[in-house]
């Protein structure tokens, strides 16, 4: 691999000749500019805005430009004589716990690699020095007109560095953070906690980039004159609002589906919660009566029946009942309650048990032979005013 840059790493007084090599590269798929009506390329031109000629890279200079536009001009001269110790040294001020790092200081990484033979020795020094403290080091180093911040840790059998970002030059989160009080349960962190589990570790080496795959396979078939077919649009979230533990829940079962695990039950599911698909219980009423109110207490049953009880998702209980037919039967009762009611106040001057009994039954057959009286007094009424009206 080619160097960008040769120093040395100053470990106090140890002085370690390295090379510094890019440690990551860039895979992704740059495209250039065209013409769309001839296909001709589109390059940018370097031209002066005073004379509006073209500059060649010779004639190319720095300048910094002043608040009020006033352009001040910065030779590499000029930058050339700052006190720059790190100008050509990796300086190492510390040696701190690798959790200290925030990994939003991150950029880019290199390899460090031993400059000659006489770097060997030390190279590996600090390289085992750095194992065995469980540590990293942070180092200053200047690279590309600037002093930066640097991390040395080890990958493998080799020093590798991290450019870390200045901590001014992190920004704080300000207003990025969900506004208001947001509370989360325990039954969704748990659910939460699931799917997490089920999902489970990856093999980093297994993962690829997908897109940068059929962006090179759609300029194959271009360069071939082939013609790709769209790919089938999956459903996007579109940031709707769903049911969080519905959305869980799904996660949890399609995760075990793609590590073709079993659909077992989720944690949290069949422990009696409100979901719309638990069944309701049901209760029946018990019959309060017998004899005379026998058919009212049926038909009374039989509507009670169909009252069910569900769990609100607070805890509640509701009843429902399933229709009406309780209210309409209560009416037609009436005449059997009436009898029902002479019968135990008769029982009840009766004394004992058997003349009761005995009085009851009397007592019922006189009622109704009154009612057959009243009822044969109607029909005579009604006839005789039947043939006045027909005379």
């Amino acid at each position: 691999m080619r160097s960008i840059w040769n120093g040395a790493i100053s470990f106090g007084l140890v002085s370690i000749p390295i090379k510094l090599v890019n440690a990551t590269e860039n895979h992704a798929i740059h495209f250039r500019q065209i013409h769309l009506a001839d296909g001709g390329r589109i390059r940018y031109r370097k031209v002066c805005e005073l004379d509006e000629e073209e500059v060649s890279g010779g004639e190319i200079g720095k300048a910094y430009e002043d608040a009020d536009g006033t352009m001040i001009p910065i030779t590499d001269e000029d930058l050339a004589q700052l006190p720059l110790p790190t100008a050509k040294t990796i300086e190492i001020v510390a040696f701190v716990p690798a959790d200290q790092i925030d990994p939003l200081q991150m950029d880019a990484a290199y390899y460090l690699s031993a400059n000659g033979v006489p770097a060997a020795k030390p190279y590996t020094l600090l390289r085992e020095a750095l194992k065995r403290s469980n540590k990293v080091a942070v180092a200053k180093y200047a690279l590309r007109g600037r002093e930066r911040l640097g991390m040395l840790r080890v990958v493998d059998d080799v020093i590798a560095m991290h450019g870390l970002l200045w901590p001014d030059e992190i920004r704080a989160p300000e207003g990025v953070a969900p506004e208001g009080d947001v509370t989360v349960r325990d039954a969704e962190l748990d659910l939460a906690d699931a799917l997490m589990d089920t999902l489970g570790e990856v093999d980093m080496d297994s993962l690829h980039d997908d897109y940068r795959e059929a962006v090179e396979e759609l300029i194959a078939a271009k360069a071939s004159g082939e013609e790709m077919r769209p790919a089938e649009s999956g459903e996007g979230g579109g940031g709707k609002v769903i049911d969080l533990i519905a959305a869980l829940e799904s996660s949890v079962r399609a995760a075990k589906k793609s590590r073709g695990e079993e659909d077992a039950a989720v944690d949290g599911e069949g422990d009696g919660g409100a979901d719309e698909g638990d069944m309701a219980e049901v209760h029946p009423i018990r019959k309060t009566s017998s004899g005379a109110s026998g058919k009212s207490s049926a038909k009374t049953s039989g509507s009670a029946a169909k009252k069910t009880t569900h769990r609100t998702p607070t805890g509640k209980t509701v009843t429902r009942s399933g229709g009406s037919a309780a209210k309409k039967s209560a009416p037609k009762t009436t005449g059997t309650k009436k009898s029902t009611s002479t019968a135990k106040k008769s029982s009840g001057s009766g004394g004992s048990g058997g003349s009761g009994a005995s009085g009851g039954r009397s007592a019922a057959k006189k009622t109704a032979a009154k009612k057959s009286a009243s009822s044969g007094g109607t029909a005579k009424k009604t006839a005789s005013s039947r043939k006045r009206a027909s005379a």
